[in-house]
């Protein structure tokens, strides 16, 4: 592994646990949170785009995303890790499929990032090469001198690992579980490990 200067994190069941956010959106489109889930799961398994979720459900009009997250959704794991980053010297960011919205929410909780972005900002989604070429540049490194975080494989692990980084793959959440993760670089169970696993 080369010398690593940057480190970049997922946001959504990497570090932020969403099953509160998917709660308000069960509510919202007026079934049960588990009725949801099953149906997440079986988008996973298949493979698909997550909107694909209401598809199943039979849900034609679907109900606009919590703008933001609350702080106590973090993993708690999430700060202690990203400020343990920080400590070493890294170049430490965030960056998701996520909204304008919820990127000006995590960049306004002061939190130790360099640098939070939003595919609504930049223009491009996960998992096209664009979006890990964008990371890269904000860190001003190589790409094999920045690791990308993430829970699922599809848009995380593979990308990342294409776009010649260090892909490290955390195992939670439902895409945590449910993908084959051996392709990543790296795996953990909890973003703590994550220093010793990067050989820092």
């Amino acid at each position: 592994m080369a010398f690593l200067r940057a480190v970049f994190f997922d946001v959504g069941e990497t570090l932020v646990d969403e099953e509160r956010y998917w709660r308000r959106i069960a509510e919202a489109a007026g079934v049960r949170p588990h009725v949801l889930w099953a149906a997440l799961g079986l988008t996973i398994a298949r493979g698909e785009e997550h909107r694909r979720v209401f598809d199943h459900l039979g849900i034609e009009v679907v109900p606009a995303a919590p703008g933001y997250y609350e702080p106590d959704d973090l993993y708690p794991d999430a700060l202690p890790a990203m400020a343990a980053l920080r400590e070493r010297g890294l170049f430490v960011g965030v960056a998701g499929n996520q909204s304008a919205e919820l990127e000006d929410w995590f960049a306004g909780q002061g939190w130790a990032a360099d640098y939070v972005a939003s595919s609504a900002r930049l223009g491009v989604a996960k998992p096209d090469p664009a979006f890990f070429e964008a990371l890269v540049a904000a860190a001003g490194c190589e790409p094999a001198e920045a690791a990308y975080v993430g829970d699922r494989v599809d848009n995380d692990v593979l990308p990342a690992k294409a776009a010649g980084m260090v892909a490290v793959h955390v195992r939670r959440g439902p895409w945590g579980y449910l993908q084959d993760a051996s392709a990543a670089d790296l795996r953990v169970d909890s973003l703590a490990e994550l220093p010793e696993a990067l050989g820092l």
